[in-house]
């Protein structure tokens, strides 16, 4: 596969130059598209003229860190992340996970390991079938997935297409509980480890931004040892 060819688009945001082109020659041979961002601070702007489908990204960068760009990325940019960092430590994952990242990969990076990841990540970001295309009514709470547009209240409320995954996933079996596990493969495609933090910092953004209590949600539950119920009724008020 030629890169003209190639439907993958790859922002690479690294300011150590050297191992940016090595990184830019491998995905390129490797038929993918990159164009590269050598501050944190320029990374939103650099968005509206370049539509990547992943973000690869270092954490120590000028400007802003990884880490600060991860929670704010979600507002901008729909695709997938990709942290980069010679930090590999438990808790430096644990941590780039609840901040949004959707993979991390720890330096010196393999190259071939490297295309593996941001492989899987386009697998994984591909968006699920919806067989309901009249959209689902609950209360005030319209869910549209033609056009994955949600409306609460008569006003239009803006997910990330992650985001809005999730919510057509708890909405389409409203009632039910829905356990970590089968989330995390019908989305992912990964077993949930205990650990991964993805899904929950996905339900807490999902519960802000459709008006739920945060410290007791009662539109979208926490059913503790079992997973989250969305909670039909809960729409109405």
């Amino acid at each position: 596969m030629t890169e003209a060819q190639s439907p993958h688009r790859v922002l690479l945001v690294e300011d150590d130059i050297r191992l940016a082109n090595l990184i830019v020659d491998y995905l390129k041979s490797n038929g993918m598209h990159v164009e590269v961002e050598r501050r944190g601070d320029t990374v939103l702007t650099r968005l509206i003229s370049y539509k990547p489908d992943i973000i690869l990204m270092d954490i120590m960068l000028p400007g802003i860190d990884g880490l600060t760009l991860c929670e704010k990325l979600p507002d901008y940019f729909a695709g997938s992340i990709l942290l980069m960092s010679a930090l590999g430590t438990n808790e430096d994952q644990i941590k780039g996970f609840e901040l949004g990242a959707d993979d991390y990969i720890v330096k010196p990076v393999d190259p071939a390991l490297l295309v593996a990841r941001i492989n899987n990540l386009l697998r994984r970001n591909s968006k699920p079938q919806h067989s309901n295309t009249q959209g689902l009514l609950f209360g005030k709470l319209h869910i549209d997935p033609l056009s994955q547009t949600i409306r609460l209240e008569e006003k239009e409320v803006d997910l990330t297409s992650h985001e809005f995954e999730l919510l057509w996933l708890l909405a389409s079996q409203a009632g039910q509980v829905m356990s970590r596990q089968y989330i995390y493969q019908y989305l992912l495609n990964i077993d949930f480890d205990g650990k991964d933090r993805k899904i929950d910092v996905r339900i807490s953004r999902l519960r802000k931004k459709l008006g739920d209590n945060i410290e007791t949600p009662f539109r979208i539950k926490t059913v503790w040892g079992q997973g989250y119920l969305f909670a039909p009724e809960a729409w109405n008020n």
